[in-house]
This record gives structure tokens, sequence and C-alpha cells, in this order.
């Protein structure tokens, strides 16, 4: 499609009902998949003016036999040009439901980006999971690390992007294989969101997912190595941005650090071959916020010695299996939450590198 091509307009979503996230066992499934809102308009506006308003602000594409789907921010222009968002669902949900759970769409009518949401297929995984844990999808030019790269390529053929300013971010598989797309495609992203995930290569098998999903991965200074000698000639430090609830019976929360301390070592070795401490091990800062009728949470800051490059951490606590601050409306979201989506984004704004 030629950029000329393009109609900029309203989003209106079908909404998805939420999942119980008290049901352990079902919820194992969330990660591996192989075991078991509507925009105000103007009462001027018609219902049918509506609907193809919609249907043009967000819309389906496909790309080597994945569905993903594009919005469009109600300001946009096809002459501009646009900072990216790209974002990968969970186990279970579409592209349309993430988008109501994370209210990335408001949040890109606000601050002005456009996103794309690449889609699963019950095809590729019975649950439509990303497979992060399997060798194939792991590596460069093969398997869903390629199809997305590729779709992130077409969105920037579709439209005005700005190269520098293409972030990356997902919950559980999603987070997982956000990382995977960090690693193997480092030169297309600017920046990495993860929510509830696992670190690089973590697991090479579903049976290996399920024991890093319930305790923690591999050391992640060896899998830090393994990443970066994976970006090869490729390989720059990355922002990362890692959000985790202590209460999370799918994902042990365990896991957050090992995807912090993976990247903390990638991010050494891409910064100039060697783990001498650019970025320490330990927090520079940390903080406890208290929110009323909320929940708490802890950040924590790493960064590089001249603050160019920062890795955040939010721990949120009595937190389950969830998008941080998202819809209710949308699956695998907690509202009580800090806001993921917001802070994502002010955190990829604020990064000098």
């Amino acid at each position: 499609m030629q950029k000329n091509q393009i109609i900029c307009s309203i989003v209106i979503q079908d909404v998805i009902g939420k999942k119980n996230e008290n049901v352990d066992k079902k919820r194992r499934g969330t990660m591996l998949g192989s075991l078991p809102n509507v925009i105000n308009t103007s009462t001027l506006v018609s219902s049918s003016e509506q609907q193809e308003a919609s249907s043009e602000s967000f819309k389906t594409y496909t790309h080597k036999g994945k569905k993903f789907k594009v919005y469009l921010p109600k300001s946009y222009h096809i002459l501009k040009s646009y900072p990216l968002m790209v974002m990968l669902h969970g186990c279970t949900q579409n592209a349309d439901d993430f988008a109501i759970g994370t209210q990335m769409n408001e949040l890109a009518d606000e601050k002005e980006f456009i996103v794309v949401y690449p889609q699963q297929s019950s095809n590729s995984n019975m649950n439509k999971c990303w497979n992060w844990f399997e060798p194939l999808h792991q590596i460069r030019g093969f398997g869903e690390p390629a199809i997305i790269a590729g779709i992130v390529k077409k969105v920037q053929n579709m439209h005005f992007i700005q190269k520098n300013k293409v972030f990356i971010a997902g919950l559980s598989a999603g987070g997982a294989m956000s990382i995977v797309m960090g690693v193997t495609y480092p030169e297309l992203f600017a920046g990495i969101g993860v929510s509830a995930g696992i670190e690089y290569q973590a697991a090479l098998n579903v049976f290996n997912a399920y024991s890093v999903m319930a305790s923690k991965g591999p050391s992640p200074v060896k899998q830090g190595r393994i990443a970066y000698q994976q970006m090869g000639k490729r390989a720059k430090p990355l922002p990362l941005i890692v959000f985790h609830g202590n209460a999370d019976s799918t994902v042990n929360v365990a896991n957050a650090d090992q995807v912090v301390h993976q990247w903390i070592t990638t991010n050494n070795l891409a910064y100039n071959g060697r783990i001498d401490g650019w970025i320490q091990d330990s927090p520079v800062k940390t903080r406890e916020e208290k929110i009323l009728f909320g929940r708490d949470y802890t950040t924590y800051r790493y960064e590089s010695s001249k603050g160019e490059l920062a890795i955040d951490k939010y721990i949120i606590n009595g937190m389950g299996h969830a998008w941080s601050g998202g819809n209710s409306a949308g699956s695998y979201t907690d509202p009580k939450g800090p806001n993921a989506s917001r802070i994502m984004w002010d955190f990829f704004m604020s990064q000098k590198v």
C-alpha cells in the first residue's frame, strides 16, 4: 500500500471478556500453548460513519501467513513521520483484545505514534502463543522473528516511520518474544518493554519452558553472552523496561531479575565487547511507591556510567499474570497496577541511545 492511500480516522474495537486469573493450572498454558474502546465521537457523526472510520484507522493486513493490525492516531497525516510501537500479545489473545487491555491505541492518539499488533495463529500454536521456547523461533532469518521483522518493515513501507523510534513490547509469551526480537533484530528497535517475560533462550523446548516459568532460567550472564553472540555484527545496547507482579503464579517473578541481568550483560558486551561495568549489576536507584486504592510497587533503575542508557524494573505488589494498569475489558490486565503502557512510552522517550 502506498503512503498516500492511508486514511486517518478513529477506532472501534471488539471487546473480549476478561479471563479468570485464579485458575492456576489453566493459566500455566498462557505462555506456551503446546500444552495444556470505543473512542467517543461527536454526536453529529452517524454510526455508519463511525464504523467506516473504525475500519480505516485500525486495519488488518497479512504478511507471510500472519495477520497484523495497524492503528493510526487520530491526528495522522500521510506526510508526517511517526514513532512506531510493536505490540506482541500473550497466549489466547489477539490484536483487538491486546489493544483494548493495554489501551495503547488511546495513548497513541495522545502521544501521536503508530501501533502495530502482529497476531499469532492457532495453526502455529494451539493457544496462539508466540513460540519463544523453540530454537527455530529464537534466531535471525527464520520462523517468527523473521515474520515479525518483516511486518515491521512492511509498516515502514506503508507509512513514514521514524526509524530511530521503533519500540517493541509484549506480555507473557509476547514479552519473551519481544526479547527474542531485540536480540535477533537489534537494528530495528530502539527499546524493549517486557511484562511477565523470560530471558533470551531460557528454554529450548516446551517441557523446559514450564520449568523456567515455575522457577527461573539459566544464568543470566551466560544467556547474556549467548544473546550478544546472536546479535552478531548488528549488536548495540538497547534500553529495557520490565514489569512483573510478585503474585504471578504463571511466570515466577524471579524471571524479572533474570531478564534484567541478561540484558545488563548483553548491553555491556554490545557497548565495548567487555563486561566491565558500563552498566552495573546493582541498581543506582530504588524507589517504593504507595498507591491509594491501587497496588504498591517498587522500581529499580540500572543505568550506564554516563546515564545515556537505562534499564528499569517495576515489581508490583499483589499483581498476578497481567498487564499492569490495563483496562479490565481486555484479558490478563490489572487496572490497580501502575500504567505500564504510559510508563513504557515515557521511558522510551527519555532514552538517549
